[in-house]
């Protein structure tokens, strides 16, 4: 590894990226770069934004896997029973899991309701509600809120909280510290949540039901072992955690949004190397290169308008350790 190329990278890093609280990077399988910022080290967990949208498709995809749900193709409704659908409403009745991974399910509102659902009582009933409307099936529709009822589907798939499945078959097994669970009460705790850099466990409301598009934290070692599952194909330690179907499945392009690839709640990197990333706001990412066999996780405090991080990795982290073996 060349020292002047690393001195170089930790430059940009810290002028151009001033809000990285940790980077750690695996290739072959191997630890080959680790470094904290902003006071942060290795054992601090952080909120990893949207990323935590990543890793419900994670749990989905164990839950398809150990036959709790039958198929991407299953109607969101079979998984509530008691919801009643609204006089007049069809277009929520043909709404499918896959649309909710893929951001082609519909809604009505024009823009995101936070405050409406996360003040509410049930956080999936709230974004059920919102569920369907005139729009049609198809298009691409980025929805934080929408998530929330991938949360609600594993609960009653499984008869788990998404906590206790995620502990069980996940995090448990690629040795990931459980986090717990944490209630949000107000805005100005939601905020104070986003703005605290020493911040840990699992968002629930009330009815304990975890986030799926936000308020997970975790740290930067915790994060590369789940993108290093995924390089793995689904393997850790000998065991098949996860399919590498639904890797698969997940890691291709199943809608577009403009210039972007969009999988099961990851992105889809455009280029001959099949990189796919999952990627959360104020910069924190997990990148994989399958074909560089290497996984890229940045960590970063909360920042409006943050640079891009693929930018970074692609013009100077994956120049700086390809010659790695």
């Amino acid at each position: 590894m060349n020292n002047s190329k690393i001195v170089y990278l930790e430059k940009v890093i810290e002028e151009q990226y001033p809000n990285t609280a940790g980077i750690v990077i695996m290739k072959n399988e191997k630890l080959v770069y680790e470094q904290y910022f902003n006071g942060l080290t290795k054992d601090d967990t952080i909120h990893i934004a949207s990323v935590t949208k990543s890793i419900i498709s994670t749990l989905i995809g164990i839950a398809i896997d150990q036959g709790y749900i039958k198929s991407v193709n299953q109607k969101v409704l079979d998984f509530f029973p008691d919801y009643i659908v609204k006089r007049g409403e069809k277009m929520i009745q043909n709404v499918t899991i896959q649309n909710l991974l893929t951001m082609t399910a519909p809604y009505k509102y024009k823009s995101e309701p936070y405050t409406k659902v996360y003040s509410s009582d049930d956080w999936t009933k709230a974004a059920l509600d919102l569920l369907g409307g005139k729009s049609e099936i198809g298009p691409f529709r980025y929805s934080t809120v929408g998530t929330q009822i991938l949360s609600g589907i594993l609960t009653s798939a499984t008869g788990d909280s998404v906590l206790d499945f995620a502990k069980e078959n996940l995090f448990e097994p690629l040795e990931i510290r459980v986090p717990h669970k944490m209630i949000i009460r107000n805005k100005d705790e939601y905020f104070a949540f986003l703005k605290d850099k020493y911040v840990s466990g699992w968002i629930v409301d009330p009815r304990g039901v975890n986030t799926a598009g936000w308020g997970l934290t975790l740290t930067p070692r915790d994060m590369v072992k789940i993108g290093q599952l995924y390089l793995n194909g689904g393997m850790w330690e000998g065991k098949q955690i996860l399919s590498s179907k639904w890797i698969e499945e997940s890691s291709r392009e199943n809608s577009r949004c403009g210039k972007l690839s969009y999988g099961y709640l990851w992105w889809i990197i455009d280029g001959d190397n099949c990189c796919y990333a999952a990627l959360g706001d104020g910069g924190n990412i997990i990148f994989v290169n399958p074909e560089k066999k290497m996984v890229v996780v940045m960590t970063a405090c909360f920042m409006p308008r943050a640079k891009d991080r693929i930018e970074l990795i692609k013009k100077h982290i994956e120049l700086v350790f390809e010659d790695n073996k």
